[in-house]
Order: structure tokens, then C-alpha cells, then sequence
């Protein structure tokens, strides 16, 4: 018989589950049901609308939560975004397909590698970012044409004066490694080995990285976080992280602003299956647990703090 390990081998993280609730400033409003047995992806699009990928299909609701357009996919698909204008863009494991705002489909890219594991898709005026987990690397697409623009895969140049300058680049142990629009020609991407979140421009130079392998609230946990990223209006990120389930708001250089949903809000196993914010910034949060999207908006009494692009 296995002897049974001691209390010191526990891995509790009760404490940790507990936040101080004058970090919390969001509260959470009515959400939304799925209609889906497995929600993947997420987005929000033109006039607000929510993008929900899954079941071999990818679903449209307006504001008041209505279905107002849906489509099938011949594949399940991974992620989906939609464009500035309107068009849809849907992640599949090894490719992308692109959608007018119909639904009706426009075009397959050609697949993005042998063993390519497509696991976001970021789409702005005329680039479209995708975030390849076994590739380590994003890809930027012409969104025109579906062609390969250039890949970032976080490796720094020998002449770099940038942090870490000889790194090894992106670190993506499990198909958590996530993608979002910055300003104006710079790109939000998670570096989930190192527990950090690094602000390339498009053509992969290094700007800025932050963040910290830490339990406490304002670090990112266990092995790979953080697993999602959205952006709000004023430049702040949103963060999610899986192992210990949270979602943060920081400022552009790192700063913790904010706790939207603790761990204490979710399921001890639960993994956010993706993140998004809206105009109004609510904060959208895709519960697989819940088969819901949990709607989160920002307390009248919480503090005003201005975000650095």
C-alpha cells in the first residue's frame, strides 16, 4: 500500500483564494448563456456584438443578448475575431478562415505549419494577428491577400539593449498563448512560461515586458499564466490565469489597477476559456464551467486611475 504524503507536500492555495475586497472593483451583471456544449473563443466586434466560437460554428449576439446571426464551420473552430469592419475571422487548429458579416465565407488560408496549433486571433484595420502554441510564435497576416507579413517569436536581435536581450523567446509549455491589438502599430502578447505579458511592435521589436512569478495578487501563477488578455479603451489589459483563477486589470507598464473576478468567483478547476472587453468596458468573461459568458462592469464607487498607452 502507497503511503500517504504529509500535510508539508499539500498544495493548498486557499489563502491565496482570498482577496482584499477594496482591490475589487467590478461587480458582476446578468450574463449570457452560450446555447453551446463547448464554447472555445470569443470577441467583441463592430457595435458591440459577441462572437462565440464552438460546436462547429461560430454565433453573433447584439447587446440585449439576442442571436443575430450564426454560421457552421466545417471544423471545429479554435478563435474567432472580428475586424474594424465587420469581417469575421475564425481560428481553426492549423488555419484561418475568413467571413463577410453574413457569415457567408470568403476564403482558407493556407495552413500555417505542419504542426501548427492555432490558439488566438486578433484582427484590427489591416493586419491579423494569430498565435501559434507549438510554433511559439505569432504570425501577422495581410488580411487582404492571407499572406505571411512576418512572425514574431519574442527572440531578441545579439545587438538588442532590451531586457533580456538574449532570451530564448516565447515560452508556451501548455495551448495557452494569447494576442491583442496595442496602439497604434504595437501588439499585446502573453509570454506564459516566463509569467509575464511583453509589448511588441508589428515588426517584433521588443517595447516593454512586466510581470512576475508570484501567488500573490499582483503576480501571475503556477506554470503558465497569464492565459488570456483584452484591452480596454483607456489602454489597460485585462489578464486571466488558469491554476488559480483571477482576472486583473494593470495599467500599460504593469501596474495592478484592479481585481475584476477573484478565484473566489469561479470553480476551483475552472479554466477561462477566453476574454474579452466591450466599448463600455464591460469586461467579458467565457466560463466553459458556466457555459455562460459572465458579464462584469465596473463598481460606481471604484477609484479613477489613468492608464499610460
Amino acid at each position: 500500500m502507497a503511503k500517504k504524503l504529509g500535510p508539508e507536500f499539500t498544495y493548498d492555495l486557499s489563502d491565496f483564494r482570498r482577496v482584499d475586497q477594496n482591490l475589487i472593483h467590478y461587480e458582476e451583471a446578468e450574463g449570457l448563456a452560450t446555447g453551446m456544449k463547448e464554447p472555445r473563443g470569443m470577441a467583441v466586434g463592430p457595435r458591440d456584438f459577441l462572437y462565440l466560437a464552438g460546436d462547429r460554428m461560430v454565433r453573433a449576439f447584439d447587446l440585449a443578448g439576442k442571436t443575430v446571426m450564426e454560421f457552421k464551420t466545417d471544423v471545429e473552430p479554435q478563435r474567432v475575431a472580428a475586424s474594424p469592419a465587420g469581417t469575421i475571422y475564425v481560428a481553426m487548429k492549423d488555419h484561418v478562415e475568413v467571413f463577410d458579416a453574413a457569415g457567408n465565407r470568403q476564403a482558407a488560408w493556407a495552413p500555417a505549419g505542419k504542426d501548427a496549433l492555432l490558439v488566438c486571433v486578433a484582427a484590427g484595420d489591416a493586419d491579423v494577428f494569430v498565435a501559434d502554441a507549438n510554433g511559439r510564435a505569432v504570425i501577422r497576416y495581410d488580411p487582404h491577400a492571407g499572406r505571411v507579413v512576418s512572425r514574431i517569436d519574442g527572440r531578441m536581435p545579439p545587438d538588442s539593449t532590451a531586457k533580456d536581450a538574449d532570451d530564448a523567446g516565447f515560452i508556451v509549455p501548455s495551448p495557452y498563448f494569447d494576442v491583442a491589438l496595442g496602439p497604434a502599430g504595437k501588439v499585446w502578447i502573453a509570454n506564459p512560461g516566463r509569467r509575464r505579458v511583453e509589448l511588441h511592435a508589428y515588426d517584433g521589436r521588443l517595447i516593454r515586458n512586466w510581470g512576475a512569478a508570484s501567488f500573490r495578487i499582483e503576480g501571475f501563477c503556477g506554470c503558465c499564466n497569464p492565459t488570456h488578455l483584452a484591452v480596454l479603451a483607456d489602454g489597460s489589459l485585462v489578464t486571466s490565469e488558469k491554476g488559480l483563477p483571477r482576472v486583473k486589470v494593470y495599467n500599460a507598464d504593469g501596474d495592478l489597477r484592479s481585481v475584476v473576478a477573484p478565484p473566489a468567483a469561479f470553480g476551483e478547476a475552472t479554466v477561462i476559456a477566453d476574454l474579452a472587453a466591450d466599448s463600455a468596458g464591460r469586461i467579458l468573461v467565457l466560463d466553459p464551467d458556466a457555459n455562460k459568458v459572465r458579464i462584469f462592469t465596473r463598481k460606481k464607487s471604484a477609484p479613477v486611475a489613468e492608464a499610460k498607452s
